[in-house]
């Protein structure tokens, strides 16, 4: 069977401003013809179709024409929601939409439900785990702590136990969307972490043949039958150095893996420049970037006058101007911005409770309360952004 596992669309999305409906639009339009050019059987969506719980119009009529095209290729989709999806209102009609050979799973007590296709060989079982919120699925999971591990594990546990209630060689495909231990992260994803944990283990997916994950923006294989496809498009400048791609997966008639990556089109490529303007501004190395969308960084000592029109001039599609000034290694204003860069909220909060008790910083039941304060700030604005 020839599975396309895609993920991370995020319809809607633009970049520093800048509209990215058109650049989604061609990636569609990509992903539609790869499905008739290489005889894809399967189309898979890791989570996150739209970038938001409430997306535009535009980007709700960008996906329901791709749909429209994908049933009428023939050829069955099954996707997830992912943690910026509104799982109800992209769920609403699923029933309908299924007469279409559009598989929508977005109810976590459906996990164990799977949507059965067949080749030559026999049937495969694709199971499609929407993103589990800790603390608003533990309940439904019976699980005995609100972390992601306790309560995907569970999901993964109804999911063995479903797969082994099936005729013998039944084969089982996996899609969901977590962050998992070894995948490598960018600045664009959304901050799932509860308790001071984000990544849960590969290991938790054990007894499936090929687990098709979604949320982490990079395209990456953490083993033969766990990998990120990641976002068709860049959504930050720390993706610049990102290849996007579609995993195209054969799945042998024992299980047996086979993947080849499927370049998606480039609207037009990023590139980050460091240095001081008049710097940038002569430097032939960069001719290369004079099309690219640019994030220039500047070092210069004192700020310089007009620095996004002159960057302009030389490079029209800047998009992120970021200043950071070359200080004496002593200088307090530097040594405050080291300390903060790279450093969590939990981190911080930790640092501030040090230096107002004058070194002294949380003990471990101060840092459960922070720690339980953050989440609980996640937790409520997911659910506000999901019931407006």
């Amino acid at each position: 069977m020839r599975i396309l596992h895609t993920s991370d669309w995020h319809l809607g999305r633009s970049l520093h401003r800048v509209s990215l409906l058109d650049a989604q639009a061609a990636f569609l339009d990509h992903l539609v013809a790869t499905v008739r050019d290489r005889d894809v059987d399967v189309v898979l969506v890791a989570g996150d179709v739209y970038d938001r719980a409430v997306p535009p119009l535009t980007a709700v009529e960008l996906f329901d024409r791709a749909l429209h095209r994908l049933a009428d290729a023939g050829v069955p989709t099954v996707m997830i929601s992912g943690n910026h999806d509104s799982a109800r209102r992209l769920g609403v009609g699923a029933g309908l939409i299924e007469r279409a050979g559009i598989h929508l799973r977005t109810d976590p007590a459906g996990c164990a439900t799977p949507v059965l296709l067949s080749d030559a060989r026999g049937d495969v079982a694709f199971y499609g785990l929407p993103y589990l919120e800790p603390a608003l699925v533990k309940d439904e999971f019976k699980a005995s702590k609100a972390g992601h591990e306790a309560v995907l594990g569970a999901a993964m546990e109804r999911v063995r136990a479903d797969l082994a209630g099936r005729a013998p060689g039944t084969r089982s495909v996996v899609l969901a969307h977590a962050f998992v231990a070894g995948g490598d992260p960018s600045d664009s994803e959304r901050d799932i972490t509860v308790g001071g944990v984000a990544a849960v283990p590969a290991g938790i997916f054990a007894g499936v043949d090929y687990v098709a994950l979604g949320h982490l923006h990079g395209s990456q294989a953490l083993t033969e039958r766990v990998r990120y496809a990641g976002s068709p498009l860049a959504y930050s400048f720390s993706e610049t150095a990102h290849r996007k791609t579609m995993w195209l997966v054969e799945l042998g008639p024992e299980g047996e893996i086979e993947a080849e990556r499927i370049d998606c089109p480039v609207p037009r490529a990023l590139a980050r420049i460091r240095g001081r303007l008049d710097a940038l501004l002569d430097d032939p190395a960069l001719a290369r970037h004079e099309e690219s969308w640019v994030e220039a960084t500047l070092t210069d000592p004192v700020r310089p006058a007009e620095p996004m029109a002159r960057l302009a001039e030389r490079f029209p599609y800047t998009l992120s101007l970021v200043f950071d000034p070359e200080r004496a290694g002593d200088d307090p204003i530097a040594s405050y911005a080291q300390r903060l860069a790279g450093r969590t909220d939990q981190q911080i909060a930790e640092d501030f409770v040090a230096h107002v008790r004058g070194g002294a910083g949380p003990d471990e039941r101060e840092r459960t309360v922070l720690r339980g304060a953050f989440d609980d700030v996640r937790v409520d604005a997911t659910v506000r952004e999901v019931n407006p």
